[in-house]
């Protein structure tokens, strides 16, 4: 079986696939598969697809489901130890596989949280031609323990395939807040490293990017904050304050996001509906300022089987 699983996702994305499924392919670490799941477009993707039908593995859904029931499907046939997760409009940098394989080596992990680049048009070329020399990372005991902070996305995230089945795969009904749901749901799974450089994908930045939809967004928090209540995230009473500062750093982005786009009412409501959590965020915050973070940076060099710590 091979070690990672590319897992592309795409729907009306004939102008970026090709990029996307190019990142994948050119990977210098060959032990992987890569899967696609066309989520019924109508726009040519499936043509810049079959191209590719030699190389990866292609599902084609008849009717477009949605980015979540997408990603589950090539979950479901993924057959790596790991997920990487990839939206059809972003791409994979060069290095990416070799990253990950050289934090699985070293760590027993559950969960890889990884960096972006943001770019229009075509990432930069500088990004793309100086391969790094070395990974500088962090680990928790859990996803809950965090505290440095991280720009969640799927094109950022990669995660052990059986704890991925375990918490049951990508939530319906909480897209586009569905990678902080994830995260959530594997708060408590176990290692999460945390790979503070280099950034491993490109985010690409376009007019129908998910994030624009702030009204979306907010919907999707208040559908978060739903499930917590209802106590469907992990951890129960006594991993509750760490559970809520999690959740709370997220709606108070999310709050000043919307405040920003001259939603105050929106704002003002998850602001009203979150506080427990927004005021444990702040609390976490205040408590790693005074007496520092709790794990210190690890370095692990490409070239070498040992690591060294700052």
């Amino acid at each position: 079986m091979p070690r990672f699983s590319i897992i592309i996702t795409c729907y009306n994305q004939g102008d970026f696939i090709k990029e996307a499924v190019e990142s994948a392919l050119t990977q210098t670490c060959r032990d992987r598969e890569i899967i696609v799941v066309d989520d019924g477009s109508s726009d040519g993707s499936r043509r810049v697809l079959e191209r590719y039908a030699e190389t990866i593995t292609l599902e084609l859904n008849a009717t477009n489901g949605g980015a979540v029931a997408a990603r589950n499907r090539g979950a479901a046939i993924a057959r790596g130890d790991y997920l990487v997760f990839l939206d059809g409009d972003d791409r994979l940098l060069p290095w990416a596989l070799d990253v990950y394989c050289r934090v699985v080596e070293r760590k027993k992990t559950k969960l890889i949280l990884a960096g972006m680049i943001y770019f229009s048009g075509y990432p930069p070329a500088e990004a793309l031609s100086k391969r790094p020399e070395e990974i500088k990372l962090v680990e928790y005991a859990d996803y809950f323990k965090k505290d440095r902070a991280y720009r969640a996305s799927a094109s950022a995230m990669v995660i052990d395939r059986e704890t991925f089945n375990l918490v049951e795969g990508w939530t319906a009904g909480t897209f586009p807040a569905d990678d902080q749901d994830l995260l959530f749901k594997l708060g408590c799974s176990g290692p999460a490293v945390q790979v503070l450089t280099p950034e491993t994908s490109a985010y690409r930045l376009h007019a129908n990017n998910t994030t624009r939809s702030i009204l979306s967004l907010v919907e999707a928090s208040h559908c978060l904050l739903k499930r917590e209540k209802n106590g469907q995230y992990p951890g129960g009473r006594c991993r509750r304050f760490d559970r809520r500062a999690a959740m709370g750093g997220f709606l108070f982005f999310m709050a000043t996001q919307t405040w920003r786009n001259q939603l105050r009412r929106d704002s003002r409501k998850l602001l009203a509906a979150g506080w427990r959590m927004i005021f444990a965020a702040i609390l976490r915050r205040i408590t790693v300022r005074l007496l520092g973070r709790n794990r210190r940076t690890e370095v692990l060099r490409f070239d070498s089987g040992s690591g060294a710590h700052e």
